[in-house]
């Protein structure tokens, strides 16, 4: 890939009709944050199925993993890590403004522990 080329064209052929899909590529020393239209871009690419299809199967998997969490459980993908929720304790804080001391609830957070494959992969 070309210095300073941020994304890249790739025809696929659909049945009778071709359609252009455009997904995008960056070079490994720019860092990216992928967003979620380009995870689908590329689920899309990746799975050879529709962009419609991949954003259903991936709003699909996402809200299987919030309604899991919500009852307390946790989510495991082997080789890519665990979603669980953890209890944070009520603490005191300060308001940044005044300085005066607040209390902050107790609250309950979703986690994200990565398995030894994506750990593996990253490193």
């Amino acid at each position: 890939m070309l210095p300073g080329v941020i994304g890249a064209e790739r025809e696929l052929s659909a049945g009778p009709s071709f359609r252009r899909i455009i997904y995008r590529t960056y070079p490994i020393d720019q860092r990216h944050a992928m967003n979620k239209t380009e995870l689908i871009e590329h689920i899309a690419v990746s799975a050879d199925i529709s962009k419609a299809a991949a954003s259903r199967a991936l709003e699909s998997m996402i809200d299987g993993v919030k309604k899991t969490l919500k009852k307390g459980g946790s989510v495991s993908l082997v080789g890519f890590g665990t979603f669980a929720v953890t209890k944070r304790a009520a603490r005191t804080g300060r308001n940044p403004r005044t300085g005066t001391a607040i209390k902050i609830k107790a609250a309950k957070v979703p986690k994200f522990r990565p398995g030894k494959g994506l750990k593996d992969a990253i490193n």
